[in-house]
């Protein structure tokens, strides 16, 4: 199929991708990467009036670590993000899901704000943003606003970007020394969506003992859902059984529903698996990250 007819802007500046954004109207659509709305637009599964191609928007392919924020403009290409240093430094967990992000020919153009903002529950990304408590950053013609990611996600393929908003970066707070994050998915071909997949964090204490974990799930649910795993750690417990009872909590939070790819009660037990997979991770990197303290 061929998408169907639809207006084309290219603006040179924000200021003039936010009026043409106006001018469209609610039936406007905003082309970065394009590697979600193309398809989305051959399929006929959108068809928007109007197309805002940003690309020119050059001022928006930042990626910015300081001031214990970690800031990816809108044009900045998930290839990018993986491959800075600062961000693996400052917050692995990004660099680790964006290296499960499709195939590399997709992150090489895709971004990773628009990934956010197309709000897959099956996306890597809203399930990072999710977990670290960041947010988005979203111009208008009535000025800037910043939403939290427990506020952006408002259920499957919707976020809080509002009709001549343009979503102008992402904000993830940096890691603090004794945290660290992994990610585990499971997915029927390598690049393919996840039936099920964990983004974990873990924070030790002095002594190098687990004391908090939480995680986050995408593919289990209409919006990324985190899930505090904290009462799994008793403080004297060997890793082992913290983790079992980790995989535990996750199994029983989780409601996920039966489809094509996968029953109910496989995403379950899959949760539980990768959870206890993705914390261990988690737990060994906050202890490689507090010995460089």
């Amino acid at each position: 199929m061929k998408p169907s007819a639809f207006g084309y802007s290219r603006p040179e500046s924000v200021a003039e991708a936010i009026a043409a954004l106006a001018e469209a109207g609610p039936d406007g659509k905003v082309l970065a990467g394009g590697q979600s709305l193309v398809p989305l637009l051959s399929m006929r599964l959108a068809a928007p009036s109007h197309l805002v191609d940003i690309n020119r928007l050059t001022e928006l392919s930042y990626i910015s670590v300081a001031d214990g924020q970690v800031r990816i403009g809108a044009l900045a290409r998930h290839a990018e993000v993986l491959r800075d240093p600062a961000v693996a430094a400052a917050a692995p967990l990004i660099s680790d899901a964006l290296a499960l992000v499709a195939h590399p020919v997709i992150r090489n153009r895709g971004t990773t704000v628009g990934s956010i903002v197309h709000a897959d529950p099956a996306g890597e990304m809203t399930a990072v943003l999710a977990l670290l408590g960041g947010s988005v950053r979203l111009a208008g013609t009535g000025g800037e606003r910043l939403v939290k990611a427990e506020d952006f996600f408002l259920g499957p393929l919707e976020s809080d970007v509002q009709p001549g908003e343009l979503a102008t970066e992402a904000i993830f707070p940096v890691l603090a020394s004794r945290v660290g994050g992994a990610f585990a998915e499971v997915s029927r071909r390598s690049g393919d969506y996840a039936i099920c997949g964990v983004a974990a964090l873990a924070q030790i204490d002095e002594d190098g003992r687990l004391v908090r974990a939480r995680a986050a799930y995408l593919s289990v649910a209409g919006t990324p859902l985190v899930v505090d795993l904290s009462e799994a750690c008793s403080g004297t417990a060997s890793d082992d059984d913290v983790l079992a009872v980790a995989g535990r909590l996750a199994a029983g939070s989780v409601r996920p529903v039966s489809d094509i790819h996968a029953t109910a009660a496989y995403r379950s037990h899959l949760a539980g698996v990768l959870t206890r997979r993705a914390l261990a991770e988690a737990v060994a990197q906050a202890r490689r990250r507090a010995r460089d303290i």
